[in-house]
């Protein structure tokens, strides 16, 4: 989008939304976000503190660094250059912002740290000119989340490619028991992540294959010298992620669940079917409102898809969120599916993309954990990444 034309938009939300402004800051890069709405090269040299106004009605003002007048150089708006932190906070009190209500990335009482960019003391100097400040979480979004064409394009390849090497995971772990070879997580977190590397995807970290008790660690992570063996019988969880090795491509994030053997125990089976129901329960949720062009908070998800888990007897053993958002980087800036490490209670918007992935982790026995990704199409929901519907079970 043209940036004349992204500032005239924003002016519509702040009017809309009924916020006088929007003061985006940064200092030494401490607020990404302020540089992607802002499309600041990533490469910028940025030592020295600004500010930029976005009032709802009138022209932007730049407020730089007389060291580094040129940073907002391609942003539409008046240039105002300080040297002296005097100047710099005369130039913030010139703007009229007593009674007016001015959006940052704040949130208040840090409820989502992903949003809580501008440290507290630039706070309490724009309270201190008789602002009220309050959280552009909401307004985020739209500029920080939202995907073109071509990132929707790579999201697509990148969850195909990991549909397919989760299928070819487990092909290669039955083979292996077959065959009594040795195979650890370690060896099958090296060949899922060959697999990604040969169909052209990349990623930040390796994926993860846990095995039994390891599986009931949400976050665990096999080394190659520390791991197990796999065997006949044994519980498997693969999580794996990653995006195509091209700029600005985003990521796909799926997880799996099998057994080593020819039917799973039945108490396997039953947490299984439970986070199952869990999922799509969440999933039917998001359709339903979506459809009806209903608002969707994101923690509204998490609290339904928390719900049918927890009445079940096993609200303790859900560890974590129901699903996070997803972008250039796998953890993304927008709405995560959360009241439970936070309250979330940004909108799910057209243009995003977001994780489901509920579990239920039983200390030393195993964890079940499924996850695909949902997009939200202007229209209708697109799950991406293939949907598991049972166990897998190994003919070993």
């Amino acid at each position: 989008m043209n940036i004349q034309k992204k500032i005239v938009e924003i002016q519509n939300e702040l009017t809309l939304r009924e916020i006088d402004g929007w003061l985006l800051y940064d200092f030494k890069h401490n607020n990404p976000l302020a540089h992607k709405v802002l499309e600041i090269p990533q490469n910028q040299l940025i030592s020295r503190r600004f500010l930029y106004w976005i009032p709802k009605q009138g022209e932007p003002i730049k407020i730089v660094a007389a060291i580094e007048t040129n940073v907002l150089d391609h942003l539409p708006g008046v240039k105002w250059e300080y040297q002296s932190w005097q100047e710099l906070e005369k130039f913030l009190f010139t703007i009229s912002f007593e009674n007016r209500k001015i959006a940052m990335e704040y949130s208040p009482y840090n409820a989502l740290p992903v949003v809580s960019k501008v440290d507290a003391g630039t706070v309490d100097l724009i309270r201190k000119s008789g602002a009220e400040v309050v959280s552009s979480a909401n307004l985020l979004q739209k500029y920080t989340s939202v995907w073109t064409k071509q990132q929707l394009a790579s999201h697509l390849y990148a969850a195909d490619v990991l549909d397919e090497v989760v299928a070819l995971t487990w092909k290669y772990i039955e083979l292996s028991l077959l065959e009594n070879q040795t195979i650890t997580e370690y060896t099958v977190q090296q060949f899922m992540l060959c697999q990604m590397e040969d169909r052209g995807c990349t990623t930040y970290q390796p994926p993860l294959c846990a095995v039994n008790a390891n599986s009931a660690n949400p976050h665990y992570t096999p080394q190659k010298e520390k791991c197990v063996n796999i065997s006949k019988g044994d519980f498997i969880l693969l999580d794996l992620w990653c995006k195509k090795r091209e700029p600005e491509s985003v990521y796909a994030d799926i997880t799996r669940v099998g057994v080593a053997a020819n039917m799973p125990t039945e108490r396997q089976q039953q947490i299984f079917s439970l986070v199952k129901l869990a999922r799509d329960k969440a999933t039917e949720f998001i359709q339903m409102r979506y459809q009806q062009q209903l608002p969707i908070q994101a923690w509204e998800v998490d609290q339904v898809c928390r719900n049918i888990i927890s009445e079940a007897g096993f609200g303790d053993q859900f560890l974590h969120r129901t699903g996070h958002n997803i972008g250039e980087e796998l953890h993304g800036e927008g709405a995560n599916l959360d009241n439970f490490e936070t309250h979330d209670y940004r909108l799910l918007i057209p243009g995003t993309c977001f994780s489901v992935e509920p579990g239920i982790y039983l200390k030393g026995e195993f964890g079940v954990r499924m996850e695909y990704d949902i997009y939200l199409e202007p229209s209708h929901i697109k799950i991406t990444g293939g949907i598991q519907e049972g166990l897998v079970c190994l003919s070993v």
